[in-house]
């Protein structure tokens, strides 16, 4: 199972994921954006939406045992000028990475997600610190273009003093 990180009060419904009559928030041609998901280990709780049949539910096809296919990821298209959308899956190998291991913009990611759980309060933030956020924000910073990563550094910081 999965959770979408930072989404918890979304409006759109998982049962409308493959209903292209519902706005989505799409993202423009040429556009990007970031998605953090929590992987939630077999047999452990989590209330699943059903969307499409399960691909590693207990009671569905799945993959052959000793498989090293972690997680599939499903996602929708449009063509620029389309009204029909497209769906694509994409499955991905457990790679026994660590998060030290990841991308300067990935571990930076984690950190602002991070920070954000922390500021909110979140139940999912389990026991992450701003100590953490601060560890990951700096392991991330990278080249830093108009020091906006140095300024969620601050942020964090102030905000670490006022609890």
């Amino acid at each position: 199972a999965y959770r979408l990180i930072g989404y918890e009060n979304r409006i759109l419904e998982a049962r409308d994921f493959n209903d292209d009559r519902k706005d989505a928030g799409e993202i423009g041609a040429g556009h990007t954006v970031t998605a953090l998901y929590e992987i939630v280990p077999p047999g452990a709780p989590i209330d699943l939406p059903a969307i499409d049949p399960l691909k590693y539910g207990r009671n569905s096809p799945g993959i052959a045992s000793g498989s090293s296919e972690l997680l599939t990821v499903k996602l929708r298209y449009k063509q620029p000028t389309g009204k029909k959308s497209t769906k694509l899956e994409i499955s991905f190998e457990d790679s026994d990475s660590t998060l030290d291991a990841a991308s300067e913009d990935l571990r930076f990611a984690v950190a602002v997600a991070g920070f954000g759980m922390l500021l909110r309060e979140s139940e999912h933030a389990g026991s992450l610190r701003y100590a953490d956020v601060l560890r990951l924000a700096r392991s991330g910073l990278g080249p830093d273009v108009g020091s906006y990563r140095a300024e969620f550094l601050r942020l964090v910081e102030v905000a670490r003093t006022l609890q």
